[in-house]
């Protein structure tokens, strides 16, 4: 029998809380203090539906899987539910102006194109998530910038009429060098979140990482991948290694072909642009009794479960409990690629985690450029695979790390900023405009395969100098500075009246 909205309503304060999510009533009261993003969050929800503010931030299988059963109260009568009229505030009103006047699709010409319609469409606090960075965002515009210091030595009269950029990528056979990298809570940005993700890479014949804080369900996410699709997972390791080795486990059965374990995050880097719009709504009326901390970002609350303890010594474990192919995501020193070798993982990702982690962190093409000479002085090229991201906006960016030694390079937020202003469609064509610059690239620069891509057709002389590049006006234009506190309009008002 389903309980009524009316029966739900009387648990709404912070001694007896239920909430309702996807049709059924959840006992939460325990488990407020706690929940990494703090109580109000939860507490403005209660005896109500908080369906729409779960869905982006958590998996559907959430509390099925996490919650006591004894705290699954049961479904819910949603037509005996008060459905409240949300206030739409002047700020929505104009986003929603700007999405009905969106450019078309076919006038975005490049990676930037996107990011620069997302910045205008989607709700600031998901941008805030998406486009953030650590500190003062230095990284982050490196990651990019880096890319600009390093020149093209193009071969001439080459027969270029037949170009094949296709590759492979720990042993899994790829249209184009360059994978989906891991990037947490897809339905931000688009109500499907990451399975739009999965029929990209599906339809363009490239690789699919799986992020351990994806919005989608890791089963619903596998589930979406077509024939022989190759998904890999990315994973942040849990303190408790039990859960850690169920998920690796199970990523294993269902088919994963590579294991990416997050090396630079234990612990999450403070991204401002994040922090100051996340979880700073206006909460909930029901009065807690507590102080709740409203600063954290989005990333900070759902990531209190990683391990700072994670070091050289777990890495025999993690080859113990899987046959997948072991890669370090973070790594950002050859000092540490050489301890990579040694402890016989198969790569390692070159990463600074988009800038998102340890600002003034150099970028991976530079350390990239740093790495492979002393690889091949030690005859150790061939022992591993070595990927970068971070900063990729152009085929030219893919080409020069694969001169420069990558196997292959992932993108993340291009990817999420074409899903979130265009939806499947918008991938789609982020991916073939990919395709179309390497073809045109790999023509121009006298190179008709991956296999010709050498150190030779590239000047990477001005990499290491990290004075001021020239600026790069479609990024300069996109980029979203950092501010500060908003004044608060009482306050100023206050000020005012003072001075007369």
């Amino acid at each position: 029998m389903s309980l009524t909205g009316v029966e739900v309503a009387k648990h709404d304060n912070a001694k007896d809380c239920w909430v309702i999510v996807h049709g059924k009533a959840y006992d939460v009261t325990e488990f407020l203090p706690e929940h990494p993003g703090g109580q109000k969050i939860i507490l403005k929800y209660a005896g109500k539906d908080a369906t729409e503010e779960f869905d982006p931030i958590h998996p559907p299988d959430t509390l099925e899987k996490y919650l006591p059963k004894d705290k699954h109260k049961g479904p819910v009568d949603m037509s005996t539910v008060v459905v409240e009229k949300a206030e739409v505030l002047p700020e929505e009103e104009e986003r929603l102006k700007r999405i009905q006047e969106m450019p078309l699709l076919e006038q975005c010409y490049n990676l930037l194109d996107f990011e620069a319609v997302a910045r205008r469409v989607m709700k600031k606090t998901a941008w805030g998530y998406y486009s953030s960075a650590a500190d003062d965002e230095i990284t982050l515009r490196e990651n990019h910038s880096a890319f600009h210091r390093i020149w093209f030595r193009p071969r001439v009269l080459v027969n270029v009429e037949h170009v094949d950029f296709s590759t492979t990528m720990l042993g899994t056979p790829v249209s184009i060098p360059f994978y989906v990298t891991a990037t947490a809570l897809g339905k931000l940005g688009h109500v499907e979140g990451e399975v739009v993700l999965t029929r990209s890479a599906a339809k363009h014949n490239v690789i699919q990482m799986i992020p351990t804080l994806a919005s989608c369900a890791f089963d619903e996410i596998i589930d979406a991948a077509q024939g022989d699709q190759v998904q890999w997972l990315q994973l942040y390791v849990n303190k408790d290694r039990a859960i850690t080795k169920k998920i690796v486990e199970h990523a294993e059965k269902r088919g994963c072909k590579g294991l990416f374990i997050t090396v630079d995050a234990p612990q999450l880097g403070r991204r401002e642009k994040d922090m100051r719009l996340k979880f700073t709504d206006e909460g909930s009326n029901v009065q807690s009794g507590e102080a709740t901390d409203r600063n954290q970002g989005a990333a900070r609350a759902i990531s209190s479960f990683i391990d700072p303890a994670l070091s050289w010594a777990d890495i025999p474990w993690f080859k113990s409990i899987t046959k997948m192919p072991i890669v370090l995501k973070g790594v950002q020193r050859v000092e540490d690629v050489l301890k990579a070798i040694e402890a016989g993982v198969q790569g390692v990702v070159l990463s600074n985690h988009g800038g998102r982690q340890l600002d003034f962190a150099r970028s991976a093409i530079e350390v990239l450029a740093e790495t492979m000479p002393v690889l091949r002085q030690m005859g150790l090229e061939n022992k591993i695979e070595i990927y970068i991201d971070g900063g990729v906006r152009r085929a030219t960016d893919i080409i020069k790390a694969l001169c420069l030694g990558a196997k292959g390079v992932g993108i993340g937020r291009p990817f999420l900023y074409a899903m979130s202003a265009y939806g499947q469609d918008g991938v789609d064509r982020a991916m073939q405009l990919l395709k179309d610059e390497m073809e045109m690239n790999m023509r121009l620069i006298g190179a008709t395969s991956i296999a010709e891509l050498n150190p030779g057709l590239v000047d990477a002389r001005g990499l290491f100098n990290h004075g001021a590049p020239p600026v790069d006006n479609l990024s300069h234009a996109v980029y979203d500075p950092l501010v500060n506190p908003a004044q608060r309009e009482g306050v100023a008002q206050t000020k005012e009246k003072a001075k007369l």
